[in-house]
């Protein structure tokens, strides 16, 4: 790794100065991030993170004159060309020809591995990940809470693959409980074969949403319990029917998850754990963690002082099981199937306290591992429309992004002849919605807006996606750059140092990604990399310069698009080569 070689040079020296492993510095040593004010310096040492586990507070005038004192005992050398103190920072500016030459071959050599193969990785353990996301109802709105799900569980499961870990991708259905006694009622009263064949997902809702009405009826309400008993009790016409429901949705998703470049290891779903969910119940009654309420339910207590202050509800009156027992049940199956390292949880921030309940029972059983759960929360997207009103299907709403963005690309005078504008448009506007998704706090709620999702200029998918493009077809125009006769010391502009300078700092950027699970870390690496190569497309031009100075831009321009495309993937974007 281009900045692992720098970073390791730094280390040694600073360990005879400081007397300290230099493994225990390169932590604190970080690429400084590219600003319009040129930064000079290419990587700084933090003086706090150094001395953090001395006593005493340090105030900032003490630590701008132990980086003073530091900077002074350091020497340049082949490597270092500059050291200078900061506040509470010593800087460290390399080499400038051997910049250039190090990123670039760095990049070249690891292609997509880029950054993945840091030494920031090293002491982190190859791991077996079980990633739990998307999971919809069948039956219900496949709404864009779930597109949430779905692009931030695939895009964790990205990153950990890229990282060099195994991943369990797995799409747990929504695909049992009371609403299937309605939904198989409703079909009876109301359902058409030849509909359910040919759009099972809607005509199951408009059939869910029918029945739902009816449902005030009390006559309702008992054949909805009778056909959900059946079920329970594996009646084969009421299972032949529920098999047909879930069969016919699971096709239907498949195709709509492969239009976001998204798939599943496993199907898995409430259904097959409503026998396991008993064992569960047993075993919670055998450890003495089970108590019945006057009603009869069955609840676990959490509270600290076993003063029923906190309870969680396994149990319903008549002996079967409820949501959280049946995800108890699968928590363990999958440790007996995959024996995981981690398993994350990808759902809405409502599910939270469901999910601490989650752990903690599993805790009580005595799993030690229950430790190793993680549910990663999102917010909710508020004002998702579409041009006919408010979306309900998730396909509603990448054909409404694809046409936006057709209709974009057709009025638009910069746009190129595409072989396959349709297919361009579909992978643009799905850009521009992960995009618009990822750039804040996965937390936090955000305003969904067309108009700003869809921009070309700015901090969007779209800038991305026409950036890369852009690139793309300049290597195609000029023939593809060959890193072997590179004379790097045509690289010394400020905006091709800015643009070298950034890609240095992209390990650092897939390590903090990996450390909280936040993709907005990469997605504003990636917008400032867009940025700066925008304008050193426009201040070094390859068209019309001397051989040797176009040859060395061209594999600038290269290094900076691989980068893009390695971190768009990353994303769950895949990147366009003409727009």
């Amino acid at each position: 790794m281009a900045a692992g070689s720098f970073r390791r040079t730094i280390a040694s020296q600073l360990s005879k100065v400081l007397d300290l492993p230099p493994e225990n510095l390169i932590k604190s040593i970080s690429a400084v991030p590219v600003s319009k004010k040129r930064h000079v310096a290419d990587f700084q040492l933090s003086i706090a993170s150094i001395i953090e586990n001395s006593s005493g507070d340090c105030l900032p005038q003490d630590l701008h004159l132990q980086a003073q004192q530091l900077a002074e005992r350091l020497k340049c050398d082949s490597v270092v060309s500059a050291i200078s103190a900061g506040p509470g920072t010593v800087n460290f500016t390399i080499n400038r020809e051997l910049l250039a030459k190090t990123v670039l071959q760095q990049v070249w050599k690891d292609g997509s591995e880029y950054g993945a193969k840091s030494e920031l990785f090293s002491t982190v353990p190859r791991q077996k990940a079980v990633v739990e996301f998307s999971s919809p109802n069948i039956a219900k709105k496949f709404h864009i809470g779930h597109l949430r799900s779905t692009i931030v569980g695939n895009f964790i499961a990205n990153l950990k693959v890229a990282l060099g870990h195994e991943v369990v991708r797995i799409n747990y259905l929504g695909d049992w409980g009371m609403q299937f006694g309605l939904l198989g009622v409703g079909f009876q009263s109301f359902g058409n074969k030849e509909k359910l064949k040919s759009s099972p997902l809607q005509h199951l809702f408009e059939v869910y949403v029918q029945i739902n009405k009816a449902a005030e009826d009390e006559n309702t309400k008992t054949l909805a319990k009778d056909f959900f008993r059946k079920l329970e009790e594996h009646d084969e016409q009421a299972l032949s029917i529920w098999q047909q429901f879930r069969d016919l949705s699971i096709e239907e998703y498949i195709r709509i998850y492969k239009r976001l470049g998204v798939h599943f290891d496993e199907y898995s779903g409430e259904s097959f754990y409503q026998e396991k969910a008993q064992e569960v119940l047993k075993m919670l009654e055998d450890k003495g963690l089970l108590q019945k309420t006057i009603k009869g339910t069955g609840i676990v207590d959490l509270s600290e002082k076993k003063d029923l202050s906190t309870v969680s509800t396994v149990m319903r009156s008549d002996g079967t099981s409820l949501y959280i027992t049946r995800d108890l049940a699968a928590a363990i199956d999958r440790m007996n199937k995959h024996s995981w390292d981690t398993m994350i949880y990808v759902t809405d921030k409502s599910q939270s306290n469901h999910f601490q309940h989650l752990f903690q029972i599993l805790k009580l059983m005595g799993y030690d591992w229950a430790e190793r759960c993680q549910h990663v929360s999102f917010g909710l997207v508020q004002g998702m429309k579409t041009r006919r009103g408010e979306v309900i299907f998730l396909e509603d709403v990448l054909n409404e992004v694809r046409s936006r963005m057709l209709q974009n690309m057709t009025s638009t005078k910069t746009t190129k002849e595409t072989q396959d504008p349709v297919e361009t448009a579909e992978k643009v506007g799905l850009a521009a919605l992960i995009i618009q998704d990822f750039r804040g706090l996965l937390s936090s709620d955000y305003q969904f807006s067309w108009e700003r999702a869809l921009q070309s200029r700015g901090d969007t998918g779209v800038f991305l996606q026409y950036t890369h493009a852009r690139l793309h077809s300049l290597e195609q125009m000029h023939g593809n750059a060959e890193l072997t006769d590179v004379n790097v010391s045509c690289l010394q502009e400020p905006d091709a140092i800015s643009v070298l300078q950034h890609l240095l700092r992209y390990d650092e950027v897939l390590y903090r990604s990996s450390q909280d699970l936040q993709p907005k870390h990469i997605v504003s690496y990636l917008l400032t990399l867009s940025h700066l190569a925008a304008v050193a497309h426009k201040t070094l031009p390859v068209k019309g310069s001397a051989p040797t100075v176009a040859q060395a831009r061209l594999c600038l321009f290269h290094a900076a698009r691989s980068v893009l495309a390695n971190g768009m993937k990353l994303l769950g974007i895949t990147p366009v080569t003409q727009m």
